[in-house]
């Protein structure tokens, strides 16, 4: 039952919620055996017939995991579709040779840092599982920029790239606005009055405005740059959802893409600022109508329960502090990758099992003074790698605007720890990478 299970458990396949309990997903049975078994294959002809049609695939996925248990590993759509789009791959002649040129190189030799210095701090782990899952998850980063970097350089078909990426983040907007209606995973208590907090399919509200941050990166790009009404819509929708997260750091990043691509496309800026405008005066709507109805009709009871998403979690000050009393512990190679959720106890702060809440100090407590540079680094890289004079290439515009957004809300938050948002940036990394390459200085509206 448990593949039948997660397809009608929306709760199960869309919301991973973050308590202070592991998550637990259904069991891989031979229902989902088949069905995965049917979409490797799928994907694996498609990627050898057409490398973009792999790479559309392996796009829309990101957001949509239908987690399954399978030898104590978790089983999802991109997980599968990134071994599928490589296997494909393998039968084009040098199919990854293009990875040894200077900018994915670059990207590429500063993840394995990160995936090295996480290696190093099995150290002083008090538990070797979550080590060897962050390992895994560093390593599958790796995997999916080097699928897509070299579907893309095979087959460069920005339009159908961008179409299923627009697609994909349309698909999650719909879906966390409708938890307007259904009810939402969490809710913000103003005046005693519960305002819910939508996420969609990601795993909170701060998960769904780091995502949009990256998502809305690429929106504002192929708006400014090719004027695509899909971009617009798309644009308008991830406003409008950004808000109604009630993300502080969400709207601080997505603040930062909209800065940086409004300063980096000096022109055709009209074409983002009206769905932009539109979508904060539809958010601020909104939010003024739920207040009303909480206030005077008292209608929200549907969001006024204990959420299983906010339980455990603690606030950023006290995960702040416990970061740097556990570091203080292990200052050059941390307490294990992973492993700071687990030790949160010696640290005297009861019931709390999660992250740092911040990218950072979660890098540092976990694997010392290596993680943190190798961190930092990859950090560095992934913005300066897309610093140019002139940026004509949507794709190499949203990856430098989605990096440095994502660089300031991660202060904050540790937002790359899910997959569906750092599966989503690693994407962006290795499409703007090969377009950086070959397509800086395309024509702008080639795609119009």
């Amino acid at each position: 039952m448990g593949f039948a299970s997660a397809v009608t458990k929306p709760a199960v396949v869309f919301f991973a919620h973050f308590s202070s309990g592991p998550v637990v997903y259904p069991p891989l049975d031979t229902l989902g055996l088949l069905f995965y078994a049917a979409f490797f294959i799928a994907v694996t002809l498609l990627t050898m017939r057409r490398a973009a049609y792999g790479a559309c695939v392996l796009a829309f996925a990101v957001p949509f995991a239908l987690y399954q248990d399978a030898f104590g590993e978790t089983i999802t759509l991109p997980k599968v579709a990134v071994l599928a789009v490589l296997l494909g791959l393998s039968a084009y002649p040098r199919a990854f040779g293009s990875l040894a040129e200077t900018a994915p190189w670059r990207i590429l030799t500063a993840a394995l840092f990160v995936l090295a210095a996480t290696l190093v701090s099995f150290v002083h782990a008090a538990y070797a599982g979550p080590v060897i899952r962050e390992s895994l998850k560093a390593a599958e980063y790796i995997l999916l920029f080097c699928a897509m970097f070299s579907a893309y350089r095979l087959d460069p078909d920005r339009r159908m790239l961008s179409t299923a990426l627009l697609a994909s983040a349309i698909a999650v907007c719909i879906l966390a606005l409708a938890q307007e209606i259904v009810g939402s995973p969490s809710a913000l208590l103003v005046n005693g009055h519960a305002l819910p907090r939508i996420a969609g399919p990601l795993e909170g509200p701060n998960q769904l405005g780091g995502y949009l941050d990256v998502a809305l990166s690429i929106a504002l790009a192929f708006a400014v740059l090719e004027r695509r009404r899909m971009a617009q819509a798309a644009l308008f929708l991830m406003v409008l959802a950004d808000m109604l997260t009630f993300s502080r750091g969400g709207l601080i990043g997505a603040a930062a893409a909209i800065a940086t691509v409004m300063a980096v496309a000096r022109s055709n800026r009209g074409a983002a600022l009206a769905p932009i405008a539109a979508g904060i005066a539809a958010g601020l709507g909104a939010t003024i109508l739920l207040g009303v109805i909480a206030g005077s009709l008292g209608m929200l009871r549907w969001w006024n329960y204990e959420s299983t998403y906010a339980g455990g979690v603690g606030t950023r000050p006290q995960l702040w502090h416990a970061a740097i009393v556990l570091w203080k512990q292990h200052p050059l190679f941390g307490v294990g990758a992973g492993n700071f959720e687990l030790d949160i106890p010696l640290t005297g702060l009861r019931g709390v099992r999660t992250h740092a809440n911040s990218l950072y100090l979660q890098s540092l407590v976990e694997g010392g003074i290596p993680l943190f540079g190798a961190t930092l680094w990859l950090v560095y890289v992934s913005i300066s790698t897309f610093v140019r004079e002139r940026l004509e290439s949507p794709f190499v515009l949203a990856a430098l605007a989605g990096s440095i957004a994502l660089a300031l809300h991660q202060i904050v938050d540790f937002l790359t720890f899910y997959p569906k948002i750092g599966g989503e940036w690693w994407i962006v990394l290795a499409l703007g990478a090969a377009e950086l390459t070959v397509f800086v200085r395309v024509n702008a509206g080639a795609c119009a």
